[in-house]
């Protein structure tokens, strides 16, 4: 669960760590009448993706009059997708520097890692990405519940080292220690300033951002009620368009591959449309695996989703609708085991698709899978009358009936034919 940088910096300053004085948060232009400001001042959207900055979500006020028309073009914005509904109001530091600090989870190792960087305010993933020189991190493999002394000191040496000012070693040993310390009262996914400031005050974290565990919430009860939140929010992070479009239609969705991945025209791209979440994670790790044993590593799944229990037809065309507007996509691998779900509406759905799109003249992409379970037998005859009345239609589409043959087998198969097709061309 992600927390907004007004909601971030209280928890900071509930630690120790220093932050730019607030007067408020704000939903209206109204709202600034009611508090005592003092100018300039910085006004800060609240939203819960990032690139705030570079979508103009930043302003400095330098009076009332300003502070007024920068908040109503603020709270008339929108930031990936995200209408803006609040705003920060904040004192304007004057800094003399910057840097970063964070503490996160090694996603391969799952060790405590503390981050540091001389390049504060910046994308510090493209300086990771671009200068990975310019990345100090410490690894922690025994994740201790304190900021082990030795580590603060070489990080803070080291980064001291590389702002160019040795006397802010022991006050980047107390950031890099409370942050750290947040990190493990509240359970944290995530802790990091991005800046903290060199200022004639000391340092100060001008931007906080928070990403909770959400398998830890309940035991952060402190942590709602000093925030005043009533109940856990859904978790938002940097939705891709098929992530939004997804979220839009009522089914999860997760993108494998960063937008505008280039193709490499060597590899079979998978989308997979499973019968349940589950599925949905066995389905990425067979084709992955059959990949790599069968065809060299050049199989590339690209994406998670699942149908959810009981889904409309019209929800399963989506689903199939979403992977064929997704020009990475070559061929879809899709599982329908039906419990709770029908195999005659997850049948149906797909048939739909097929046929909106041969009408449409849109890009139709060849389907390979296998359905068993409930409504089996009215499914299969519908997708027998199917194939008579629509032949052409549906003459990329290979659904295997029943369990006579394993999805592994299936999956293999549809490979296979997806890249003799890509030789054929």
């Amino acid at each position: 669960m992600r927390l907004y940088e007004s909601e971030a910096k209280r928890l900071f300053r509930s630690m120790g760590i220093p932050t730019p004085g607030e007067y408020g948060v704000i939903s209206s232009t109204e709202d600034l009448d009611g508090l005592k400001l003092g100018f300039p001042l910085m006004l800060k959207a609240m939203v819960l993706v990032g690139g705030r900055g570079k979508a103009g979500g930043i302003k400095k006020a330098k009076n009332l009059k300003e502070a007024k028309s920068h908040a109503r073009e603020l709270l008339a914005l929108r930031i990936k997708g995200y209408p803006v509904q609040t705003l920060l109001l904040e004192e304007c530091v004057q800094e003399r520097g910057a840097c970063y600090v964070g503490v996160t989870t090694d996603p391969f190792t799952f060790n405590n890692v503390v981050i540091a960087s001389a390049s504060g305010g910046v994308d510090i993933e493209q300086v990771a990405r671009e200068r990975p020189g310019a990345i100090l991190k410490r690894e922690l493999p025994d994740n201790d519940k304190v900021l082990p002394a030795n580590v603060g000191e070489d990080l803070s040496t080291e980064l001291a080292r590389e702002l160019g000012d040795p006397a802010l070693i022991p006050y980047l040993v107390r950031v890099l220690s409370e942050l750290y310390a947040a990190y493990q009262k509240f359970d944290a996914k995530v802790c990091e300033i991005n800046p903290l400031l060199l200022t004639s005050k000391g340092l100060m974290a001008a931007d906080a951002k928070v990403v909770l565990d959400d398998n830890a919430l309940y035991r952060q009860v402190e942590i709602f009620e000093l925030l005043r939140i009533a109940e856990k929010r859904h978790d938002v992070a940097e939705p891709s368009k098929n992530e939004l479009r997804a979220m839009a239609a009522g089914f999860p969705y997760v993108d494998l591959l960063p937008e505008g991945t280039e193709k490499d025209p060597e590899k079979l791209y998978v989308g997979l449309v499973p019968g349940g979440a589950g599925y949905g994670i066995f389905s990425i790790d067979e084709v992955a695996n059959i990949g790599s044993r069968f065809f060299g590593g050049k199989v590339v799944p690209v994406n998670f989703m699942d149908s959810g229990g009981g889904p409309t037809q019209e929800r399963v065309a989506e689903m199939f609708h979403l992977l064929m507007d997704y020009p990475i996509v070559d061929l879809i691998i899709t599982s329908r085991f039906g419990g709770i779900s029908s195999c005659d509406v997850f049948i149906r759905g797909l048939v739909q698709c097929l046929k909106d799109r041969h009408e449409r003249k849109t890009r139709v992409l060849p389907v390979h899978g296998r359905m068993v379970g409930t409504d089996l037998p009215s499914a299969h005859a519908f997708l027998e009358k199917a194939k008579e009345e629509m032949p052409e239609i549906l003459k990329d589409l290979q659904i295997v009936i029943g369990n006579k043959k394993i999805m592994a087998d299936v999956i293999k198969g549809g490979l296979e034919k997806g890249f003799e097709a890509k030789e054929s061309r």
